[in-house]
């Protein structure tokens, strides 16, 4: 039986050697340690056990707490272009061999060191709550989104409601989008569905500050500045 900080979860980090953005990204220094480790030691403060989906050599060969398994990510799930469904099904495929598919999977991203520990835990706590499929973190974006819509064979679909396209951007509804940060669901439901997509979605709202997604050198030196500031702690 897997026990953890809360409960029967592990924390699952997909790490990719190759990036075009920002080569070998998730090694990288970032505060006085690799990207990654960021994340790791996230999961295991909060989560209490982790895996760690690579293909990064030097990662593979690290030193790590009993409570974090390494899945060697093979070649073919490593591409740039491969979505993270498959990824995750080859994790959890690898944890039921070992008969340690945990009931609650919590999905983190490498890529957002300013995530909270509070995130995680709201994130867990509303999963927990029985009342969606999955629990996401989202950040406020742009509402002109909303006057958006499909163009094709000359008609205009929109987005959303027609009525939005001609509101004026003051009138419109608030809007989120998904930040990457915390994913929230049952490996179970998951490997019976092959994929994250569900109608019962609920949500945990970050900080915009708190919400970046390394993808460039200019990524990684605002995160590194937001992390040394005083004030900023993640743990809570």
């Amino acid at each position: 039986m897997l026990e953890a900080a809360h409960g029967n979860a592990m924390a699952i980090i997909p790490l990719r050697a190759g990036s075009k953005g920002l080569p070998g990204k998730n090694i990288r220094p970032l505060a006085g340690k690799p990207l990654y480790l960021h994340s790791v030691d996230q999961a295991l403060r909060v989560v209490g056990h982790c895996a760690i989906s690579t293909d990064i050599s030097d990662v593979l060969c690290g030193d790590y707490s009993p409570a974090c398994r390494l899945v060697a990510r093979p070649p073919e799930l490593a591409q740039d272009q491969t979505p993270i469904a498959p990824v995750l099904m080859h994790v959890f495929e690898h944890l039921k061999q070992q008969d340690a598919l945990p009931k609650i999977a919590v999905l983190l991203q490498a890529t957002s060191p300013l995530r909270r520990d509070e995130d995680i835990r709201d994130a867990i706590a509303l999963y927990k709550s029985g009342r969606f499929e999955l629990v996401m973190s989202v950040v406020k974006t742009d509402p002109g989104i909303l006057k958006y819509g499909f163009a094709k064979s000359g008609r205009f679909t929109p987005v959303s409601s027609p009525e939005f396209c001609f509101s004026n951007r003051q009138s419109l509804p608030e809007i989120v989008r998904p930040n990457g940060a915390v994913y929230v669901f049952s490996p179970q439901m998951f490997m019976q569905n092959g994929s994250l997509a569900t109608q019962s979605i609920g949500s945990i709202e970050m900080p915009e500050t708190h919400s970046i997604d390394i993808d460039t050198i200019a990524d990684l030196k605002a995160a590194e500045e937001f992390l040394l500031r005083p004030s900023f702690s993640k743990a809570s």
